[in-house]
């Protein structure tokens, strides 16, 4: 008997995948696809800003929903992990497969590039052996027109039994009929009948020995003799899912083993066993693929890529690939440091206009000193800091980095760095989410999420700290410019890039150092293979970027750091106001931190510094500044040169700038990047690790340089 509807209805979908449906009436349609088909750009384009993302259920992979409404219909779209295939080699395709067989969406529309649609039929062909409730959408278009590519989408249809719709996603061409088409789809206005694959005779037999045991077992509820294909493959991760979303226990079924056993003998009998059989199965998809691709694909012009392969030969070539690579991130950099200078010096400004006016609405208040104080100095004065130093070069760097990920670039900058990553024992993504670090580390370990291995993932997740956010690049450059550039006279500029240059390089080596350092004791393992692809280089769409970047990355970041900088601003204001004798608990914990931090070639105050700096680094400078000052509320100074001669007298050398310099670079995590260290692996275990190893390595680090310079005479 078959399986009931009690659990794969409206209610379990709500229930299981955590699918948001404001009412029973609402459609629920899932967005599939190959990474770099222009998916999101469907997803962003249907949905607009009516969207939210988090993870699936208990895996680190990004889920995110959105809705529409036509014709009066609310849709509820589910952008699926973009994938190769359905056959369960990853997290990603194990939900994308579950949620379009078990999460029994109303409609799935499978978005293919128009451009490559041979490779992309492969996960066409495979969706349609779950479910018939199939719309493809051929996307990119306009770049299939501009590559003289003609795809005839009236064949494909045909030959496919599903609705085609033709895209160009980006300028908004076909998308009200892709609209219209899924409605009709949902209403039984167009009736389906997918493509069959002709599988080899003797795995058509051994499907047939198991099938009929499978439809009696799950009804109508899945499709039986891809279920069955998959059983014999030995697909455990669908027994799982068959269990926890079927409510069935498919391994205790001894007449299923039986029919199972039999099948396996079939496929033994002709030299084809259980390892042989997804070479099988792939073969035949590929073959099928092939043949369907061949009969609707024309080329006008099959040297239609020459010029981006021209590009490749350079950009990702051994001469010049990692030369081009560094001055282009060294521009971004440039570009972000430059720019955000006087947008953030505005928004100080402002902020700090309007912490004047909150002095004198309290003073009208009339409430007491220390209410005004603990509010506006300490918690106000705070956020005021974050926002004004993170916002500006956040919003700079994003839409930087999103630019060049829109181009195409990024996947080559990943093509350039796999060997070095591979190298450490680590995955070559992380050279992707290493980039992102530079931007906001806690945005770094967000990215994390496109390495596929757990284990890999959390390598990356723990090294991300050491390259420079953009949190402390305003300190490296301070100290690099008043300590460092000072001593080179005419060059001081180029001295000061060279310096804040070798400081990221030296993170980028650290990363290396440590991910392989993780990778040979407690998250030993090879690295993994992925599929890198080189995406078409694209025109960029700037308004989407910088909308995307500021939404889904800046605000984001940003939100989260406020979170943890206003409790930490009341923490410091207590430390610096409350006396105990002649002096401020911050002074006494500096004062007992001074000579463990002298071993590192700092003192007690820069230590104290970096521990009330915990919220956000941006904040270690103005803290340092106010304690050095005697201060009661975080200060800033009105020149570079004011600093530095507060620093040479409270007993600075250059070698305490670069001490703090390298301890900047080296130490725990902002509480920003700490609470989305935690969200993202389930675990204080993961957290504390990536909280201390950063920290042991800038006391080695520091202790190693002070106390060599001291050795050599050099101070």
């Amino acid at each position: 008997m078959g399986l009931t509807n009690q659990s794969t209805g409206t209610g379990a979908l709500k229930e299981m995948f955590e699918v948001e449906l404001e009412s029973p009436d609402d459609l629920v349609i899932a967005l599939a696809g190959n990474p770099n088909t222009g998916k999101s750009t469907v997803f962003n384009s249907l949905t607009g800003l009516n969207q939210h993302t988090g993870n699936w259920p208990g895996k680190t992979v990004t889920n995110a929903q959105g809705k529409y409404i036509h014709r009066n219909n609310r849709y509820i779209l589910v952008d699926l992990p973009g994938t190769y295939s359905l056959l369960a080699n990853s997290v990603e395709e194990e939900v994308a497969r579950d949620f379009i067989c078990f999460g029994n969406p109303h409609a799935t529309v499978v978005v293919t590039d128009a451009t490559c649609l041979e490779r992309n039929l492969n996960l066409v062909l495979q969706i349609l052996e779950i479910t018939d409730k199939v719309v493809v959408c051929v996307n990119l278009l306009d770049e299939a027109k501009r590559k003289k590519i003609d795809v005839n989408l009236k064949k494909l249809s045909k030959l496919l039994g599903v609705p085609v719709v033709g895209t160009a996603a980006r300028n908004g061409e076909g998308l009200k009929e892709l609209k219209e088409t899924v409605e009709k789809l949902i209403n039984g206005e167009i009736k389906t009948n997918p493509v069959k694959i002709d599988y080899d005779e003797v795995l058509e037999k051994a499907i047939e020995t198991v099938e009929p045991h499978i439809s009696n077992l799950v009804g109508q509820q899945i499709n039986s003799k891809w279920a069955s294909l998959r059983l014999i493959d030995g697909d455990d991760s669908l027994n799982q899912s068959m269990d926890e979303y079927l409510k069935f226990d498919f391994s205790n079924d001894e007449m299923l083993n039986q029919k199972l056993q039999a099948a396996h003998d079939l496929l033994a009998a002709e030299n084809n066993g259980v390892e042989d059989l997804r070479d099988l199965i792939v073969s035949s998809i590929v073959k099928k693929a092939e043949a369907i691709s061949k009969e609707v694909v024309s080329l006008e012009n099959k040297n239609y890529n020459q010029l981006d392969r021209k590009i490749d030969r350079v950009l990702t070539s051994k001469i010049f690939g990692l030369p081009i690579m560094i001055g282009l991130l060294g521009i971004v950099f440039w570009l972000t440091i430059a720019g955000a200078n006087v947008p953030s010096a505005m928004l100080a400004n402002g902020l700090f206009w309007i912490e004047g006016h909150l002095t004198v609405f309290f003073s009208w208040l009339g409430t007491p000193q220390w209410v005004h104080d603990i509010l506006v100095l300490g918690i106000y004065r705070t956020l005021a800091w974050v926002v004004s130093v993170m916002l500006p070069p956040m919003a700079i760097f994003f839409p930087l980095f999103t630019l060049l990920e829109d181009l195409g670039y990024l996947p080559r900058v990943a093509f350039n760095l796999d060997y070095y990553f591979k190298k450490a024992c680590a995955h070559g993504k992380q050279a992707l989410t290493m980039c992102m670090g530079f931007g906001c580390n806690a945005a770094g370990i967000i990215a994390c999420r496109i390495i596929d291995s757990p284990r890999e993932r959390l390598i990356a997740i723990i090294t991300n700290n050491f390259v420079p956010c953009n949190g402390r690049f305003p300190t490296l450059i301070a100290l690099a410019t008043i300590f460092i550039a000072s001593a080179a006279g005419a060059f001081s500029s180029i001295a000061a890039t060279l310096s804040i240059l070798a400081a990221i390089i030296l993170g980028v080596f650290i990363t290396l150092l440590i991910s392989r350092l993780l990778s040979k004791t407690i998250l030993k393992g090879l690295p993994s293979s992925f599929t890198l692809e080189l995406p078409p280089y694209r025109k960029p769409q700037v308004g989407k970027i910088i909308v995307r970047s500021i939404l889904d990355r800046t605000l984001f970041v940003l939100g989260r750091a406020v979170a943890v900088a206003a409790p930490a601003g009341l923490v410091i204001w207590l430390m610096a106001n409350i006396t105990i004798g002649n002096a401020s608990i911050l002074t006494h914990s500096a004062n007992f931190l001074d000579p463990f931090a002298q071993l590192l070639g700092m003192d007690g105050y820069i230590m104290m510094a970096f521990i009330l700096g915990l919220p956000a680094n941006e904040i270690v400078v103005p803290i340092l500044i106010m304690s050095y000052m005697a201060k009661g509320s975080m200060l800033e100074l009105d020149s570079l040169e004011e600093m530095r001669q507060l620093f040479v007298n409270n007993g600075w050398t250059w070698l305490t700038a670069v001490c703090m310099m390298l301890f900047s670079l080296n130490h725990w995590p902002c509480g920003t990047t700490l609470w989305t260290i935690r969200k993202e692996t389930q675990s204080w275990k993961w957290t504390w690790i990536s909280f201390i190893l950063p920290t042991v390595t800038g006391i080695v680090v520091c202790f190693v340089v002070a106390q060599g310079a001291k050795l050599l005479g050099l101070v």
